[in-house]
């Protein structure tokens, strides 16, 4: 195999991404290559294109987010695909929803600053779930009496709902009115899960909108669903 050209390393790019099951960076992939065999970076961007190009009219495409590139199937067969898990679609509160949102649109913000935006207490059930989630994190604290603790969204965040950045985000524009049910979600593609937005920093509450959804990656077995 000449890995030197981009179109004999393109299917071994797609193995390796069909036998992680999660996105993996350029970095990860170069280290996957000893180091006299390793293609250079102007060659892995080719064949990471020509991969995505072959993707074209099949049920999976090549997506790149937060964390790197990944395999995932096409949102428009999700509704038959989801029929492969018995489960239900786990629901989530209008207040965690509103909470995430504020996070994603707002960041870095306290729990007392989301309080102050919803009106009502933040249960720290909450802001625990959503750290065991691995969406927010804690990136340090408010210069204020108490020293209350910000938060900020994670590259898992991103990853989840289908983002490379924030800047992936949907305008407020695009947001409508929330509605507490299975699965509400960020505009996006397979690959993703719930989230609602509550406005950017610059512009205040915002609203979102929600879909049943599940996201869909790739394992060794092949192509297939998988809840986060």
């Amino acid at each position: 195999m000449n890995l030197t050209e981009s179109r004999e390393l393109a299917p071994l790019l797609e193995a390796f991404l069909l036998a992680s099951g999660k996105p993996q960076s350029l970095e990860r992939l170069f280290e996957l290559f000893e180091e006299g065999e390793r293609p250079e970076p102007p060659v892995f961007r080719k064949a990471l294109e020509l991969l995505r190009k072959s993707c074209e009219g099949r049920a999976f495409e090549l997506k790149e987010v937060a964390s790197g590139y990944r395999l995932q199937i096409r949102e428009k067969y999700s509704p038959w695909v989801g029929r492969l898990w018995e489960e239900r679609p786990q629901r989530y509160s209008r207040a965690m929803l509103e909470t995430m949102a504020l996070i994603a649109y707002r960041q870095p913000i306290t729990r007392g600053e989301i309080e102050d935006v919803r009106g009502v207490a933040v249960n720290s059930h909450i802001v625990k779930t959503l750290l065991e989630r691995e969406w927010i994190r804690v990136v340090g604290y408010r210069e204020v009496p108490g020293r209350p603790a910000m938060f900020a969204t994670t590259k898992g965040f991103l990853d989840h709902f289908n983002l490379k950045n924030l800047d992936d985000l949907p305008p407020l524009a695009e947001l409508r009115e929330l509605e507490p049910g299975p699965h509400p979600r960020l505009r996006r593609c397979p690959g993703t899960g719930p989230f609602a937005g509550v406005g950017r920093r610059k512009c205040g509450a915002g609203r979102a909108e929600r879909r049943d959804q599940f996201p869909y990656v790739a394992d060794g077995t092949g192509l297939h669903g998988r809840r986060s």
